[in-house]
């Protein structure tokens, strides 16, 4: 609103005063957050956000589950190769053409391990979230699709509360509906987000997946064997697709790992495999003076 007992130039200097970015209150300036000087500001927020979130939602305690974002369920996958098998169809001499109908069929063979990471999750939901007592075993994913979708979906199946931390990506990552709402985070920071995964866990179980997958598998795997973290169970889920992709025996015997390093890994093969071996290895710790 213009003064009228100002003069054109004064009005016109207050005008851009009220107009400048400096005059934004520092916590509502955006650009001024995103500045990379404030970086370790940002890092903090990241921090602080989902704590907070998990104290409110009276979250204690999580289990971790990762796998490949490409492990779909049986339509999805069906689906899937039904088109890669139409595209070699009107270009079967296409070598990309034929490798997709490949990698589509290996797809659809791991279908059942979103059934199974769904199954998971909801029996480990089911038993370890009461009404009105804090949430134990809380179901963590990525937030993305795939393996981390069956996730969440079941515990959303039990009725039960499950966490999402999404990332930022080129290629926008959405979260999957099944997340409960006041427990999706997004974040920018890798570094934050890993911390997130393992601050409250008291598992990790970990499907078939890739480079993702792989790297949270070798982070957890190295905060272990050097005990910067809780002792906790690291379960892979399907022994012969992870036998077949990361031969730990072959390390062991090179002797870049120690023999007791391989004690780090549990496998399973079910459901209530993954879930008896966590219950196993926490009352076995809790037995040990």
């Amino acid at each position: 609103m213009n003064d009228p007992l100002l003069p054109p130039h004064v009005q016109a200097n207050l005008n851009a005063i009220l107009a400048s970015p400096s005059y934004v209150l520092a916590e509502q300036d955006v650009a001024f957050l995103a500045r990379p000087e404030l970086r370790p500001v940002r890092m903090q927020l990241e921090l602080l956000k989902p704590e907070m979130a998990f104290r409110e939602q009276g979250v204690h305690s999580t289990i971790v589950l990762f796998g490949g974002t490409q492990v779909v369920e049986r339509p999805e996958a069906e689906r899937r190769l039904a088109a890669a098998r139409a595209r070699l169809a009107d270009h079967p001499d296409d070598p990309a053409a034929r490798r997709a109908v490949a990698r589509a069929e290996r797809i659809l063979a791991k279908c059942r391990y979103y059934d199974e990471a769904r199954e998971f999750a909801r029996l480990v939901s089911a038993a370890c979230q009461k009404e009105g007592e804090p949430a134990d075993y809380v179901i963590v994913t990525g937030g993305g699709p795939g393996i981390m979708e069956a996730g969440n979906r079941g515990a959303f199946d039990a009725g039960a509360k499950s966490i999402g931390l999404n990332i930022t990506l080129p290629a926008e990552q959405r979260p999957n509906p099944y997340i409960t709402p006041e427990l999706c985070f997004q974040f920018h920071y890798f570094a934050l987000r890993k911390l997130h995964f393992l601050l409250r866990a008291r598992a990790l179980v970990i499907f078939p997946g890739g480079f993702g997958t792989l790297d949270e598998l070798t982070d957890a795997l190295t905060l272990r064997q050097t005990r910067r973290m809780q002792a906790i169970p690291i379960v892979l889920y399907g022994r012969e697709y992870w036998q077949r992709a990361i031969d730990f025996q072959f390390l062991a015997d090179e002797g870049v790992i120690a023999d007791a390093d391989l004690d780090l890994i549990t496998y399973a093969e079910t459901p209530q495999e993954a879930w008896d071996a966590i219950l196993r290895f926490h009352r076995e710790s809790a037995a040990t003076p």
